[in-house]
């Protein structure tokens, strides 16, 4: 499963949530999905919109993490 690392670039960088939120121009309804890994997927632009705040590449917002419930993860699953 890809996870995006917002919060944790965040806490890294000792800002919070909101301070995103204020510079990102999304409703915080989807804004929050967003950041908390709900949503199943994520615009070019709002990825751009990160970086440009953030400071950072695209690569360094994601990261594979195990899904438990993924065939890939799961041998005796066919």
């Amino acid at each position: 499963m890809v996870r995006l690392r917002v919060l944790d670039i965040l806490r890294e960088r000792n800002l919070t949530k909101y301070w995103l939120y204020t510079r990102m121009g999304l409703s915080y309804k989807n804004y929050d999905k967003m950041v908390s890994n709900v949503t199943q997927s994520i615009r070019y632009e709002n990825i751009e919109k990160l970086c440009t705040i953030l400071e950072c590449e695209p690569s360094d917002l994601f990261e594979i993490v195990p899904d438990s419930h993924s065939p890939l993860h799961n041998p005796t699953h066919n």
